[in-house]
């Protein structure tokens, strides 16, 4: 345990947390973006008249920003950019995955000093991409499409996620590679029968299943709950339940192939309006599942919904090469370049769930408004706008709020 810091109880874990993401949320408008999901929302919900597009109804992000896109494994070790995080997912409107996208892109650009001319042209090229993805014929073109566009940067971080193995999942994650979670800030200790019920969880068949079907294990292979923790990780997400599970897999002497290191995640409500008349599943782990199935294929093959303590979590194998992309720090040329390829990631995802006539009727609604020259679409460029504007009065609020409790405390 990290010297000095003692794991909070049951009790105290809300608290603990609650200023872990006020914290997390004061370092940086974008950071502020990325945990304010529910004033995202809010903001749609006033805006609901404001002429925004009504898209086919398809499984959506639901929290479209940078943070919850990057590289993710396949079951058989193929690696691509896909959305990583869809704990707000919902059969809804796919305009409000563009709207949230360009919010991040823009806070982005703000972050990095890029100048507000070059936000209108990632907005633009965001939307180029997006709309070439459609216009692709099928997965396979939009693939090949995807990797031809794919900006320097893109291609820096899947490189190393490719090259990545056990051993580097573990000197992040876990310390080192040996068969423990060392407690301290980010892993606490378990309390009551939290122990019992996470081992009890890995004796059922589906969970068993999950653990055994990567990296060509055997189906009869022992699973054993080595170590497991309360895992403090995220920011808007900090409050739900969050596990940690170091596993064996047979003969588990070799850390490599038989350590894995297992994410169980509560399910909860989400933010993000469903379409009217939509059939999704009613629980929550089961609709994060459905989710990440149609829009991240390589994420959602991994993961199952379960039951903990009487709650909805989803449970996956964490892998190497799924990696958060951070792209902050970025020239105007290579901003642009990224943006346009995270538009035909997002639309790639969206497609997948269209047919032809789909597309092109889609392809339609959002272009409407859209003049000639330099601007994306009036409804994203003005909506864009309309929340960097609110986002960043609500970040300085809550820096202010954050500052004097920190000097009352």
């Amino acid at each position: 345990m990290a010297k000095g810091f003692a794991s909070p109880s049951i009790d105290e874990r809300q608290g603990v947390l609650a200023a872990e993401r006020r914290l997390k949320m004061a370092r940086s408008a974008h950071a502020y973006v990325r945990g304010a999901t529910q004033k995202f929302y809010e903001w749609l919900d006033a805006a609901s008249r404001r002429g925004l597009p009504e898209g086919p109804p398809v499984w959506i992000c639901g929290d479209c920003h940078l943070g919850n896109l990057g590289p993710v494994a396949s079951a058989k070790g193929r690696v691509d950019i896909q959305i990583r995080d869809l704990d707000q997912t919902v059969i809804g409107n796919p305009a409000h995955d563009l709207i949230r996208l360009g919010l991040s892109l823009a806070t982005a650009a703000r972050g990095s000093d890029l100048p507000g001319v070059t936000t209108a042209h990632m907005l633009e090229a965001m939307m180029a991409g997006y709309h070439q993805a459609l216009s692709d014929g099928g997965e396979e073109a939009g693939e090949a499409a995807a990797q031809a566009h794919r900006p320097k940067s893109i291609k820096a971080v899947l490189a190393r996620a490719v090259g990545r193995r056990w051993r580097n999942l573990a000197s992040e994650r876990i310390a080192d590679a040996r068969p423990s979670i060392p407690l301290g800030k980010r892993f606490w200790k378990l309390h009551g029968d939290e122990a019992e019920q996470i081992t009890a969880l890995f004796t059922t068949p589906g969970v068993r299943g999950m653990v055994t079907a990567l990296r060509s294990r055997d189906d009869g292979d022992r699973v054993e709950v080595l170590d497991a923790a309360y895992w403090m990780k995220g920011c808007s997400s900090l409050g739900r339940l969050r596990y940690a599970v170091l596993v064996g897999v047979g003969d588990h002497r070799n850390a490599e192939s038989g350590h894995c290191l297992v994410d169980i995640k509560e399910a909860v409500q989400p933010a993000a309006p469903r379409a009217s008349g939509s059939d999704m599943p009613r629980g929550n782990a089961e609709r994060v599942v459905a989710g990440a199935k149609a829009l991240s294929p390589y994420l959602g093959e991994r993961m199952i919904p379960a039951r903990l303590n009487e709650r909805g979590v989803v449970v996956r194998e964490l892998l190497p090469q799924d990696l958060k992309l951070e792209i902050d720090s970025l020239t105007r040329e290579e901003a642009m370049l990224a943006a346009r390829y995270l538009g035909a990631v997002v639309g790639k995802a969206h497609g997948r769930q269209m047919d032809g006539a789909t597309k092109g009727a889609w392809q339609g609604e959002i272009g409407r408004r859209w003049p000639k020259g330099l601007d994306a679409p009036f409804w994203l460029w003005s909506s864009v706008v309309d929340l960097v504007g609110s986002h960043e009065a609500a970040y300085l609020e809550h820096c202010r709020r954050y500052a004097l409790g920190a000097e009352a405390a």
